[in-house]
């Protein structure tokens, strides 16, 4: 299925339905009043947080969303029935902005949870409601009301406890599909993930937690250069970031350089990014050339106040004690949001 995560959709909630002028008509009743009914209430949009989506594909048509118009009212006081709302499910963890205005209406971050985006029109009084000692034969009624319309963009931003940010090719999918059973493309070459890949982490004796490969964050990436723009919102909702570090491309690249760079890239899109809990890893230690100079880069961040782990995603090699390490900062947060 195509990942999207942005759409802009247009929703129109149902009118409410006329109220009907009538009067009695029955026989011995010479004197018959008025009994015209109220008019149904339009149904209203609805948006719901839906678990087992995870893509705004299915919103991406042109086409209005409109919710069912309220029945007219009957005689012998009948009211109209009301119209149907119309649900429409979209991914957790969606934010719902008004596209005009471009305020936040909602954040849908629990499964089931539901907003209305645009609410039914009321219906229209019938003429039994205009009755009076005064006047006994009313001949009005009210049209019923419009049903609110609107346009919203929806953003969606992946639920994911732990973030892998890097260059690219330093071999986030690798490691991803190393920890978990998600399976990301992999290849040689720059931006082969074109999309964010979830997996969950199952370990013994510590909750699971779900890792987001999160792609094309290069240099620029706050301003729109390489794909980091796209996806650097998928940043925001995690609890921690993993760091993953590259040496390994002729001429090498300099890890310090890119950690200040990155770390630059996430500032500048939110200062709350930047401040999260990064744990750092050297990836492809198994190569002579990165493990030859592994010692002197991970002194240069320990200078710096940083731990650097040095680990393998395709053999394997110090993987473990990276993930018992996020496991336990996660825990650690877990427990300062409980405290």
């Amino acid at each position: 299925m195509k990942f999207v995560d942005e759409a802009r959709i247009h929703v129109r909630a149902g009118d409410g339905g006329n109220g009907c002028i009538s009067f009695r008509r029955e026989k011995f009743i010479p004197r018959g009043g008025p009994n015209g009914g109220d008019g149904g209430k339009g149904g209203d949009v609805i948006l719901q947080a839906d678990a087992q989506l995870s893509t705004l594909l299915d919103l991406t048509y042109p086409k209005p969303f409109r919710a069912q118009k309220g029945h007219h009212g009957k005689g012998k006081d009948q009211t109209g029935k009301n119209g149907e709302d119309l649900i429409i499910r979209i991914p957790v963890g969606t934010l719902i902005r008004d596209d005009q205005t471009e305020g936040v209406l909602q954040d849908l971050l629990f499964d089931g949870q539901q907003y209305i985006v645009a609410e039914g029109g009321r219906g229209g009084r019938g003429n039994a409601r205009f009755a009076t000692p005064t006047l006994r034969a009313p001949r009005r009624a009210e049209k019923g009301e419009k049903g609110q319309e609107r346009i919203l963009r929806l953003e969606l931003k992946l639920l994911a406890d732990v973030g892998l940010i890097g260059y690219p090719n330093v071999g986030k999918s690798t490691l991803l599909s190393r920890i978990s059973s998600a399976k990301p493309k992999i290849a040689d070459y720059p931006f082969t993930t074109l999309v964010p890949h979830l997996g969950v982490v199952s370990r013994e004796n510590h909750r699971p937690f779900i890792v987001a490969d999160i792609p094309g964050l290069i240099e620029g990436a706050s301003k729109g250069a390489g794909l980091g723009l796209t996806f650097l919102r998928h940043v925001e909702r995690t609890r921690l970031l993993i760091h993953l570090l590259d040496i390994s491309e002729e001429p090498s690249r300099d890890a310090v350089k890119d950690f200040h760079v990155l770390n630059h890239e996430l500032k500048a899109y939110h200062r709350s990014v930047q401040e999260k809990i990064q744990l750092l890893a050297l990836n492809k230690i198994d190569l002579p050339s990165v493990r030859e100079k592994a010692k002197d880069i991970k002194n240069q961040f320990e200078k710096m106040g940083f731990r650097l782990h040095l680990i393998s995603g395709q053999t394997g090699e110090g993987v473990e004690e990276l993930m018992e390490g996020t496991s336990r900062a996660l825990e650690s947060i877990s427990d300062q949001d409980h405290g």
